[in-house]
């Protein structure tokens, strides 16, 4: 879904090269010009930027997290990069490409429209009213996985803290009420709505990136360690001995599985790479 607004946003990007240089000149311009620092413009910036990161990439949330911890890895680093380069491909990719498709479509932004419909209004400028229903797709699908993916992480909080099947039952109908009203609610409501809440999620979880961190960059010395030794990492809970309530990673084979002697020596030499192959 991502890959496909991207291409439709290269393509408009594409129709109005000439306007390139331009749209480069007025991001730097208007961004660091001496009357938007001045002007305190530059703190409402940033407070809008760091608003909207955190509602495309989720960075810091504690919700991708759910996700990326019921994947099948040999080490959970490879799962960390895996979820690293998600933040990076949802703002440097996807968010650039959206200001690019306004700014080389629309060159005055003097009256036009908010939010969405300024995408909407750039992309069927350029392409057509085709355009309008591929986007229109695109971002029913984009939000349709959005609702089943929060929706799995908060059903598997639930049971994780209570079996109790009223418990599930009533939150399932708070999903239900939630999307009703999201559905029919105004635009600035429900993003200064969901901006106070990811903001307190934030709050609550960047707690406990601070507790976990020790333990992640001590599982980011060992990943590297067995890279250098041109070995496919695999962690097992006897790696770090001090830590309790580790419920699996038991030992290699069931991390691994039954792996025969030329696929491990495949393996090993395609994580023997030139960065870790010498200290």
């Amino acid at each position: 879904m991502a890959l496909a607004y991207l291409l439709l946003g290269l393509i408009v990007v594409a129709l109005h090269v000439d306007r390139i240089g331009p749209v480069f000149v007025e991001i730097f311009t208007q961004a660091f010009g001496f009357n938007e620092v001045v002007g305190a413009a530059l703190g409402y910036i940033v407070l809008t930027g760091v608003k909207r990161g955190m509602f495309s990439n989720e960075a810091g949330l504690g919700s991708a997290p759910n996700a990326g911890a019921s994947a099948a890895v040999t080490h959970p680093v490879k799962q960390g990069l895996v979820q690293t380069l998600g933040v990076y491909f949802d703002t440097f990719l996807v968010c650039s490409i959206t200001a690019f498709i306004i700014l080389v479509s629309v060159p005055d932004l003097a009256g036009a429209e908010r939010g969405i419909g300024l995408t909407q209004d750039a992309l069927v400028g350029t392409l057509g009213e085709w355009s309008n229903i591929a986007l229109s797709v695109i971002i029913f699908m984009l939000a349709f996985s959005s609702i089943l993916g929060n929706y799995y992480y908060g059903e598997s909080n639930i049971e994780f803290i209570t079996t109790r099947p009223a418990v599930l039952t009533g939150y399932r109908i708070l999903v239900v009420v939630a999307v009703l009203t999201g559905s029919v609610a105004g635009a600035d409501l429900v993003w200064n709505f969901a901006d106070g809440v990811m903001g307190l999620m934030a709050l609550t979880n960047l707690i406990a990136i601070g507790l976990l961190s020790g333990i992640a960059f001590r599982l980011l010395k060992d990943y590297t360690a067995q890279r250098r030794a041109g070995r496919d990492p695999v962690f097992t809970r006897a790696l770090l001995p001090d830590v309790t309530g580790v419920e699996c990673w038991e030992d290699e084979l069931t991390v691994t599985g039954p792996i025969d002697v030329q696929t491990r020596n495949r393996q090993a030499e395609k994580h023997r790479d030139h960065l870790h192959e010498h200290d």
